[in-house]
């Protein structure tokens, strides 16, 4: 008999949740003003809302915590850090920032002015927000094939290379400070980028002599599909694919709280020493001294182990199998979502499953809300409240998806909560014809509006 697969880990600690009734959740849902961000997380009982910084933590990480060098300026963690960030991806300069979102703040300070142009992959919220924030335009390339979620395509994070070369084409070169490339493409799906496109992408950066930046919060796990889905790669070590995906980029950002499996932190990393010494001023500015940068020494030294351990195949293959698992449960309810299965969630096709809800009443965000009222379960919303206004005609943007991301945290639930997952969205996806109506803003902020939009409820016609 063949051994079953188990995962290359053991519990050392567990934390208790706590459900709850559905008359509970209808009154903390409506006190949250139907957004799921404000939910306290005491009224949650299975949190998908994020991967990010949301994940356990090895005993080799807690155990690198205790080294922490604390000093402003110096410390031993930081050149740890160093080490490790030019070890794996062969970038000299690093600098640390306390999240993802800090490091394109930091970058972008230095980079991005009024009427800039940046394509790349579906930009997520956060680079996009810092780029209109700015004045610029993201210019969305991703292959038209992300949109169909039915389709079973390995690489649907591609850009389309055509349409890369257009805007490159289009454009003066002083107008696009870089082309950003995301991996894995959370916004399409959490879809993994080949590699023959990584170098494909960089070829036409060169051709046009601009910078290619690797937004690179999930890279880890985009080098897992390409070693499981692309066949040259079969027998490369997840480190030997990393060095090599990031030997086609000019610079990267990262949030290490989600590939680098810790709580809180991010990095900036380059090769240009002109361009270090420009972006350190806004380093010092926004996050602190170059050599912390709003990152303790302790979570410095939990990173750099974090990356070592989280860029080896078993500990990718038991993330990404647990994902997969729930994308198999959905299927065998016949609930559509963003197929193949992502690396780090399951984005579930709202508009697939709530076909009588009007779009300007944000399918996504009314199907996140009724998996939180049947089972206590937070997932996000990936749509038309994120899409957020266009900033010239503040006009709402309908995208073509409407997704449902359930973000599953590294390490932390077991497959009976798969399995608990899968159950709730069956019973929504039985009753979905009974479903006809969504939500209305009635409030917003005039940029990234989707961590603090409140709600109501639209009222059906009598």
């Amino acid at each position: 008999m063949k051994l079953p697969y188990a995962e290359p880990y053991r519990m050392k600690m567990v934390e208790a949740i706590h459900t709850s009734t559905r008359n509970e959740r209808e009154k903390w849902i409506a006190e949250a003003n139907y957004n799921l961000f404000n939910l306290p997380s005491s009224r949650v009982y299975i949190d998908l809302l994020t991967d990010s910084g949301t994940g356990a933590m090895s005993d080799r990480q807690w155990a690198a915590m205790m080294t922490g060098d604390e000093s402003y300026a110096g410390a031993l963690s930081f050149y740890r850090l160093k080490e490790q960030v030019e070890k794996i991806f062969g970038f000299e300069y690093f600098l640390p920032t306390h999240q993802g979102r800090a490091a394109e703040n930091v970058l972008f300070s230095a980079l991005v002015k009024p009427g800039d142009i940046i394509p790349g992959n579906s930009h997520f919220d956060t680079t996009k927000g810092h780029i209109e924030y700015r004045r610029a335009t993201a210019v969305d390339c991703t292959v038209k094939e992300a949109n169909d979620t039915r389709l079973e395509l390995p690489f649907k994070g591609n850009v389309d290379c055509n349409a890369l070369e257009e805007v490159l084409r289009s454009h003066p070169r002083d107008k696009i400070p870089f082309v950003c490339l995301t991996i894995t493409n959370n916004t399409s799906g959490g879809q993994p980028v080949s590699m023959a496109n990584m170098r494909e992408v960089s070829a036409l950066s060169k051709k046009y002599g601009v910078p290619l930046l690797i937004d690179s919060a999930r890279f880890a796990e985009n080098a897992y599909f390409i070693k499981t889905r692309e066949r040259e790669y079969s027998d490369k070590t997840i480190k030997e694919i990393v060095a090599e995906m990031y030997s086609h980029a000019d610079m990267m950002t990262m949030s290490a709280k989600k590939d680098g499996v810790v709580n809180i932190g991010g990095f900036v990393a380059l090769r240009d020493r002109e361009l270090f010494r420009k972006v350190s001023v806004f380093s010092i500015m926004f996050e602190g001294f170059i050599t912390y940068g709003g990152m303790s020494g302790r979570d410095m030294d939990a990173l750099a182990v974090g990356l070592d351990e989280n860029t080896e195949f078993e500990q990718l293959h038991a993330r990404i199998s647990q994902v997969g698992y729930l994308g198999k449960k959905l299927d065998e309810y016949g609930i559509p979502y963003q197929r193949p299965s992502g690396g780090h969630a399951i984005f579930v096709d709202a508009k697939q499953v709530l076909t009588s809800v009007p779009k300007e009443q944000f399918i996504a965000q009314t199907l996140g809300i009724e998996l939180y009222l049947e089972g206590g379960i937070r997932a996000v919303e990936i749509g038309a409240i994120l899409a957020d206004r266009d900033p010239a005609t503040r006009e709402n943007r309908y995208p073509q998806l409407e997704l449902l991301r359930l973000a599953v945290p590294r390490r932390s639930y077991t497959d009976n909560h798969m399995n608990y997952i899968a159950a709730a969205l069956k019973n929504i996806y039985d009753r979905r014809n009974a479903i006809t109506t969504g939500y209305r803003i009635t409030y917003e902020a005039p940029i990234m509006r989707h961590f603090t939009v409140e709600l109501a409820p639209v009222t059906p016609k009598i």
